[in-house]
């Protein structure tokens, strides 16, 4: 085909669908590559599907939160993740005339020594298409793909399934979907699901990634802040993976300001705002505007359909919740549908995941605008422990079951030294767990069950826990009273 004499290149002919899967993941950042590969070392067919012909080139969210670096090892992904990335940098404030004046240095965030219950202490700093890279290259070595190129345009649900109409006229019917397509989801509208929250502030903001030239003010030993223009402030964070590659964020003074995402717009915001100048910047790889918002889906499923990650919430930036939010949301996800579709656990299971998920994103979603709110851009302001994301349980919720020790159903199931290895290298794996400390471990005959007695440890108590495969005890007891009842209820056994 010609327009005006110039040939137009021809579509990408892209690679067929499947017909049919178990699971259709709609969006591949890293709540979709997360759950994907978790279904992947499940032996649970999915497909995963990409709008865009690329993962996202950007670093929308930068911070991996200790207790995401413990889904990490779970996944077997840790030693990938923790080698792409690095510590978080001290912030470093510019002072006087042009902001040329090194300041006061301090930490953003809280940090702590790492300890036998908890050995990821302090948040990991990558970008976030880093991230997605180590990501995907493990979804790749299980044998799983990203199906780039595709648009869900329609779905259409009945008793059995739902089938997802795409822009290319292909189709493909999945037993379910999840939207993880990010915070303006797609699927999220055409299912009618509504966000409710509130704008956590007017001023709008501007994040890009840039490559800065050598011979720039920054370094990558420091977060670098400027404060003082009435314009607004900004601020460069270095980012791993690439010589002078810096993650920058502007908060614009005026609530009125139009952010200009241009390239030319971008280096035109940050030589107003500190001393760089244009030659000085090599390349703004990506660019973005926003106005920090705080809102939460209200439901997350409707039918086979479910929500996960920015599709299901939306965070402001400050305390780096949003993207490690939308991991664990796969990590509860992914083994509640390995239950229902391959050990015939019912699929009210399933409805466990809003009631367990939703109070935790409500929660993360208070403390974020809370920080954005006192710490933008202040002075010496510092994220505590609430932001590693350990504390996070689910006591209380349909799938927590009794007491024992020092542990109640629901909690995280410490970590601990042993005579060979951790505990963390007992849970690792698809599987459950049971956990019988300083008292005999019972029979139990179930493949998806693996027993180990243990010595007496302080973090446990005396008892029996059951560890669910997402790192959270399940049950607890000091004897197995209802244990056999709860693994049949959740499909890990077998009764009668």
């Amino acid at each position: 085909m010609e327009l005006n004499g110039v040939k137009e290149a021809a579509p990408p002919v892209l690679p067929a669908l499947p017909d049919t899967t178990d699971v259709l993941v709609v969006g591949a950042g890293p709540t979709g590559l997360a759950l994907a590969i978790d279904l992947a070392r499940r032996g649970v067919p999915a497909l995963l599907v990409e709008k865009s012909d690329r993962l996202f080139p950007g670093s929308r969210g930068k911070g991996v939160q200790p207790r995401t670096l413990e889904v990490f090892d779970d996944l077997g992904l840790i030693d990938a993740v923790r080698g792409a990335g690095r510590d978080y940098p001290r912030m470093l404030s510019w002072e006087g005339p042009g902001g040329t004046e090194r300041g006061q240095e301090w930490d953003m965030i809280e940090r702590s020594e790492p300890t036998e219950q908890e050995p990821y202490a302090n948040a990991l700093l990558i970008g976030q298409s880093r991230l997605q890279e180590v990501l995907h290259t493990h979804l790749r070595a299980l044998g799983g793909e990203v199906a780039f190129g595709r648009e869900v345009t329609g779905l259409v649900q009945d008793d059995e399934g739902v089938t997802a109409s795409f822009a290319d006229g292909s189709a493909v019917r999945a037993r379910h979907v999840v939207a993880a397509d990010g915070g303006r989801s797609g699927v999220r509208r055409a299912l009618g699901i509504a966000m409710e929250g509130e704008d956590v502030d007017p001023k709008p903001m501007l994040v890009a990634d840039l490559l800065l030239t050598p011979d720039t003010i920054v370094d990558d030993r420091n977060w670098h802040v400027w404060r003082g223009s009435s314009e607004g402030g900004a601020v460069l964070c270095p980012l791993p993976g690439e010589p002078g590659l810096f993650q920058l964020i502007i908060q614009f003074a005026d609530e009125h300001a139009v952010p200009d995402i241009s390239e030319e717009g971008v280096v035109a915001h940050l030589t107003a705002l500190t001393p760089i100048t244009a030659h000085q910047v090599t390349k703004v790889v990506w660019a973005s505007d926003f106005r920090p918002r705080a809102a939460l889906a209200t439901r997350y499923r409707d039918g086979r359909v479910l929500l996960a990650g920015d599709a299901a919430h939306i965070h402001s930036p400050a305390g780096g919740q949003g993207l490690n939010t939308g991991v664990q949301d796969a990590y509860n996800l992914g083994w509640k549908l390995a239950q229902v579709l391959r050990h015939g656990a019912p699929a009210t299971l399933l409805d466990s995941y809003e009631q367990e998920r939703r109070p935790v994103a409500a929660a993360v979603l208070g403390l974020s605008t809370r920080l954005h709110r006192h710490a933008i851009l202040a002075r010496n302001s510092q994220r505590g422990s609430e932001t590693r994301q350990l504390a996070l349980g689910y006591r209380g919720g349909p799938l927590a079951t009794g007491r024992a020790g020092a542990l109640e159903a629901g909690d995280r199931a410490p970590d601990g030294p042993l005579p060979e290895g951790r505990i963390f290298d007992l849970l690792r794996g698809p599987h459950f767990t049971l956990l019988a400390v300083d008292t005999p471990a019972p029979p139990l005959a179930s493949a998806q069950v693996h027993v180990h007695e243990l010595g007496a440890y302080e973090a446990y108590g005396r008892g029996l826990f059951l560890v669910r495969p997402d790192g959270y005890v399940g049950w607890a007891g000091e004897d197995t009273a209802g244990l056999h009842a709860y693994l049949a209820s959740l499909g890990a056994l077998q009764l009668g």
